[in-house]
């Protein structure tokens, strides 16, 4: 069996949450990977790539939707201190400061795709210090266990990323936003508590 360039890790399967629809990696079995870009990856293709903007504003850490839907608008709703990238690269403009972001993208094969381009693109060195990727989070792009082959694109990916971190279907999220006072599936809740993350404030009814 050949391997890739840049030798990115392969994992274990793993079995689905009947629950929530979880699939492959589970919070108490952490995925890690590269931490830093390395020599020798090459640079994808400018269509490959994602935008870059500038970015003024503070925030814990910068969700990264690496293609339209992947889910950052969400995240970042449920997470005070944090910020949607609206799909590209948050570049600071001031000198010395660091960005922290994480990737976002859905399960299916279009999604898949964009996350390893972009972390292609970070492992390459392209964007030098002001960008520091903490991880990438995958959220499922509908209920139940995925098939093999995405399975198998997903192992390819997740060792070239520092983390993965995998998010279930949420059905109720289907018919209407997502509610932050309401319980989360514990995915959610280890993603959050692993970032060091807090729920946005709720104003106080009389």
């Amino acid at each position: 069996m050949s391997t890739s360039a840049n030798r990115w890790l392969v994992g274990s399967d793993q079995s689905e949450n009947p629950e929530f629809s979880t699939p492959l990696a589970m919070q108490r079995e952490p995925r890690h990977g590269a931490t830093t870009p390395q020599a020798g990856v090459p640079i994808p293709g400018a269509a490959d790539q994602l935008p870059r903007r500038k970015a003024v504003w503070p925030a814990t850490i910068w969700w990264l939707g690496v293609h339209g839907g992947a889910g950052e608008s969400t995240l970042a709703a449920l997470t005070a201190g944090t910020r949607p990238c609206d799909h590209a690269w948050p570049i600071p403009t001031t000198s010395g400061t660091t960005h922290r972001v994480v990737l976002v993208a859905r399960t299916n094969y279009a999604g898949l795709l964009k996350a390893q381009h972009a972390a292609t693109e970070w492992a390459s060195n392209m964007l030098g210090d002001g960008v520091q990727l903490a991880g990438l989070v995958l959220i499922a792009d509908a209920p139940g266990r995925r098939p093999k082959v995405l399975r198998h694109l997903e192992h390819v990916i997740i060792g070239g990323v520092p983390r993965v971190w995998n998010l279930p279907w949420v059905d109720a999220w289907r018919l209407g936003p997502p509610d932050a006072t309401a319980p989360l599936p514990k995915e959610f809740r280890s993603l959050f508590t692993d970032l060091a993350l807090a729920p946005p404030s709720v104003p106080a009814h009389n």
